[in-house]
């Protein structure tokens, strides 16, 4: 197991500069790159390009903010990198990067002649952020289909990482639902709103599903007084099953 921390100033101004990586603190920057290079000793070293599902078991835990300086840290080190809003229902990647939400994920899925080279960041040329689009009306069973399989496959041979958004598990069965099509899941937490026995049911679905958890990364953590902190910390855990 490994274990480390980190604060992460939340200043005022846009979502996007309280959530993306180049306005973060430096030692909340550091900590996404240790969560970096802990993924690359628990991914199978002969996996091509290994695709990250990022989910929580309640709403507001964070892991859209995790997800996005995550793929972030990955592309900064020279990895193409995709990240993608995956969460159907509720999607929020969008509106933290400030971009264009009309088209995404679901056309592709719909094969409505989205191009993966519209989705390229302006931040970085090999950091692309690929949208929710359109809200289906099926979001579980179109993440779990075939077609999900199949342009998951097409864009695994464009990228060195994949890193999926997907939505709270206790809520709904779409981070299940994508499960097999995924190298693995961290699970993000926030203290003093994570319920145990939430985190519990959470882990517990994984597991009968056979999912590998990466990690869990708990934020929210108080520093004393100094509220407008946040800590940051990181479990890997390269089993199958739970990761403790």
């Amino acid at each position: 197991m490994w274990k480390k921390k980190t604060k992460q100033f939340m200043s005022a101004g846009s979502e996007t500069k309280q959530t993306l990586h180049e306005n973060l603190a430096f030692t909340a920057v550091e900590q996404y790159k240790l969560i970096r290079a802990n993924l690359d000793f628990t991914l199978p070293a002969d996996e091509k390009c290994p695709v990250i599902g990022i989910t929580s078991a309640m709403r507001g835990e964070g892991k859209s903010t995790t997800a996005v300086n995550l793929s972030y840290v990955f592309a900064e080190k020279g990895s193409r990198v995709l990240l993608i809003d995956g969460d159907l229902r509720r999607p929020s990647i969008a509106k933290k990067l400030d971009i264009d939400n009309t088209h995404g994920l679901t056309d592709l899925l719909r094969g409505k002649g989205a191009r993966i080279e519209d989705f390229q960041s302006k931040r970085r040329d090999n950091w692309y952020v690929l949208p929710s689009g359109a809200i289906p009306p099926n979001p579980s069973e179109l993440l779990g289909s075939d077609r999900m399989a199949n342009v998951l496959r097409q864009l695994r041979e464009m990228f060195d990482y994949i890193i999926i958004d997907l939505p709270p598990l206790n809520l709904v069965s779409d981070a299940i639902s994508v499960s097999p099509l995924i190298s693995g899941m961290i699970v993000v937490i926030r203290e003093d709103h994570t319920e145990k026995k939430e985190l519990e049911k959470c882990l517990r679905q994984l597991q009968m599903a056979n999912v590998r958890v990466l990690g869990c990364v708990m934020n929210g953590v108080k520093t004393g007084s100094a509220s407008k902190y946040a800590r940051y910390k990181y479990y890997g855990n390269s089993s199958r099953g739970t990761g403790k």
